[in-house]
């Protein structure tokens, strides 16, 4: 799937949240995720290789984590992402995998989500990362194959724009 991700350092995450609310926008409740990203031998930024991320995700203490293997690709010229996911059963199997590949440990990342459904396509996440100061919005824009990457994040902007952020950030979390 082609997507066009964009985030920002949020000044006020309460009146960033009040703003959506102000158009009946409301997000969901909280959630727990942790996010282990390998990348290939070798791997430097600009570089347009794959990255692998095993997802842990909790929305509910009585309830299993859901684990998925995500692969992502950042196409740098262009600033489009193209994402691939499956679920996993077998955590630590998928981790073994992964390593057998050639892929090594990045980093790691926990973070509490909440999200917002914005159109067809379009989701808004907040996130409060561990150990880090201040929150973050991420916008994900699902691309069809006659969208323009450049056209989507540049709307994708005039969206943060329009609810006042402009902080934008373009590394993933786990370089911040």
């Amino acid at each position: 799937m082609k997507k066009v991700i964009l985030k920002c350092k949020l000044a006020s995450r309460e009146k960033f949240e009040d703003k959506l609310s102000d158009i009946d926008l409301d997000f969901s409740a909280i959630y727990w995720q942790h996010d282990r990203v390998y990348v290939p031998r070798g791997y430097k930024n600009g570089m347009n290789l794959p990255r692998l991320i095993m997802r842990t995700e909790m929305r509910s203490v009585d309830k299993p984590p859901k684990y998925t293997l995500i692969l992502r690709r950042h196409i740098e010229d262009s600033g489009l992402d193209i994402v691939e996911e499956t679920s996993i059963k077998e955590y630590e199997s998928a981790v073994n995998i992964i390593l057998q590949l050639g892929f090594k440990l990045a980093g790691e990342v926990s973070r509490r989500r909440q999200d917002l459904k914005m159109g067809e396509g379009t989701y808004i996440y907040l996130d409060k990362i561990d150990g880090r100061p201040g929150n973050y919005a991420k916008i994900e824009s699902n691309l069809t194959a006659d969208d323009s990457a450049t056209e989507a994040r540049g709307d994708l902007k005039k969206t943060f724009e329009t609810l006042g952020e402009t902080n934008f950030i373009d590394k993933p979390y786990v370089e911040i």
